[in-house]
């Protein structure tokens, strides 16, 4: 068997193996889609499902809420309205903004996920965590909270200050 490096150096590379994980769950997500002949991105269902919930919104709002970067949502929304699962328009307020807003088909693609894709999902991957779940799901948001309080380079800095003790 051939050493795995990445997993062997811990909480160093606690990153790339997240990403790793990440990579291969939303790899084997978009495969069982388009096994049931969806094409539309597995990485692009949380907008998808954002606007669902939230109805219309401005990009700005839409990249908060799913806290990744304005570009990137506009790249989603370019991909979701050229397949014609979102519509944009110019925000009556702002002629310079645009609010996002599901389609038809995208309000029956989130309603046929509903039915017959989420549930297959959610059960596939609580069966691959096992009973950690929903241990897995707790640490990964104290993860998150303590990267939003104090980065790691601050973090790093404070740490190996002389005197500190923990």
């Amino acid at each position: 068997m051939k050493q795995d490096i990445v997993k062997d150096l811990g909480l160093q590379a606690l990153g790339t193996r997240l990403k790793r994980a990440g990579e291969r769950v939303q790899a084997q997500t978009q495969a069982w889609l388009e096994s049931q002949h969806i094409r539309t991105p597995a990485s692009h269902f949380p907008l998808l499902m954002t606007l669902d919930q939230s109805g219309a919104m401005g990009v700005g709002d839409i990249a908060e809420a799913l806290g990744i970067s304005q570009p990137g949502v506009t790249r989603q929304i370019g991909v979701l309205q050229a397949e014609g699962l979102v519509e944009t328009r110019a925000a009556p307020h702002d002629l310079r903004c645009r609010t996002v807003e599901l389609s038809k088909a995208g309000r029956q693609l989130i309603a046929r996920a509903r039915r017959t894709m989420w549930p297959g999902i959610e059960a596939a991957v609580a069966d691959a965590c096992g009973p950690e779940g929903p241990a897995l799901l707790r640490l990964l948001s104290v993860l998150e909270e303590a990267l939003a309080a104090e980065s790691l380079g601050d973090r790093a800095t404070r740490l190996q200050q002389p005197g500190h003790t923990e």
